[in-house]
């Protein structure tokens, strides 16, 4: 303070004042309103603060601090913050593992034969597929799948990894590749059969639908001179995307899955699609793939968010992202399919989507966890 005061050529105030002599009042002001204006707009998803924290739990502590809800930082590492309010306390980890759920419920959820079991014991449809427990063995079943439309996959796991999906049906060689991807994820793998139409994720909370979205695979859009390559890297530069965790967008990466995705349909990362044609990088739709998130929430018909909030139920979640395949998503007689459940959804794409309403859910964790009414 006494060094301002001696040298007030350090100010803010100071600098501000000869801005204004040099450009004058009007313009000055508007400059540096437009400046603050632009940050904001690419920054806005951003906690000051806590912006190494993973963007759902930002969400939550934004929400939180917002409504007099009491935050302390538990573990920026591992995004645990403990929340009080009205002599109520509790522990949250990445925004949605909570007390309110039981132990159990991750585990049931990220095994997928388990949860295909549960899912259809409640009547809820579910791909028909099988699971192989070695690559001798799905070698040696392989041969009746070619040509089919399929999903292999690891038995258990998240973000999409590990799974290669053939709408169009696949060669001996392609599939097997494709189980050997599976197995360098997981011990057992599933095939199942691939259901057409359209990928909406139903966020859930308590005892209520509150998001929907509409996933994209991860894609780019030709302008008839730029390689495949080359839109990838323009598209990565949007402001939303990044590491995924931090950010509300995962970047595009091409892997061996997506090379053979594009190996399929006659393309490398070097063709160059013609103008406004999309072309599609991967067959799973997950944001952490680099797929787009669309926001649908007005759009879905109450019947599909009904059947959402069924298979949540079954399972006795509180926090519950139903991933399912709908071919006509206003049509309440079309056919559909849950293809998986999701335990500690991601709520960062729901609350910014690459296209679509943004959606404040941090009231919706903290109404569900009971701390607000």
């Amino acid at each position: 303070m006494h060094n301002r005061v001696k040298h007030p050529e350090t100010t803010y105030a100071y600098r501000l004042k000869c801005l204004m002599l040099e450009e004058g009042c009007l313009a000055a002001n508007l400059a540096l309103a437009q400046k603050y204006q632009m940050q904001s707009q690419q920054d806005h998803y951003r906690l000051s603060g806590f912006e190494n924290w993973e963007m759902s739990t930002q969400i939550l502590i934004k929400e939180a601090l917002t409504r007099g809800v009491k935050v302390t930082p538990m573990d920026a590492a591992d995004n645990i913050i403990r929340l009080e309010r009205d002599g109520r306390m509790e522990y949250v980890k990445q925004a949605t593992k909570t007390s309110v759920d039981a132990y159990i419920t991750p585990l049931l959820m990220e095994n997928k034969v388990v949860t295909k079991k549960i899912l259809s014991e409640n009547k809820l449809p579910v791909p028909d597929g099988e699971e192989y427990f070695s690559f001798a063995e799905a070698k040696l079943k392989i041969p009746k799948y070619v040509g089919k439309k399929v999903v292999i996959k690891p038995k258990s796991t998240n973000f999409g990894l590990g799974i290669c999906i053939f709408d169009r049906g696949g060669t001996v060689d392609e599939l097997l590749e494709a189980a050997k991807i599976a197995f360098s994820y997981d011990d057992t793998i599933i095939i199942e059969d691939y259901l057409a139409g359209m990928e909406f994720r139903f966020l859930t909370m308590g005892e209520e639908v509150v998001a929907v979205l509409h996933r994209r695979p991860a894609n780019v859009i030709g302008d008839g001179v730029s390689s495949i390559q080359e839109l990838i890297d323009q598209k990565n530069k949007h402001p939303y995307r990044g590491d995924g965790l931090t950010s509300p967008l995962k970047k595009i990466v091409l892997d061996e899955q997506s090379l053979m995705f594009l190996n399929k349909q006659g393309l490398t990362n070097q063709s160059v699609p013609s103008e406004k044609e999309m072309i599609f990088l991967r067959g799973n739709s997950n944001i952490s793939t680099g797929g787009d998130s669309i926001d649908f929430s007005e759009k879905m018909n109450a019947h599909f968010s009904q059947i959402a909030l069924n298979a949540a139920k079954a399972f006795n979640a509180k926090f519950c992202g139903v991933d399912m395949i709908i071919e006509d998503y206003c049509d309440s007689g079309s056919n559909y399919g849950i293809i998986e459940l999701n335990f500690n959804p991601m709520i960062v794409m729901h609350a910014f989507p690459f296209e679509g309403k943004e959606r404040r859910l941090g009231y919706n964790i903290l109404k569900t966890i009971k701390l607000l009414d």
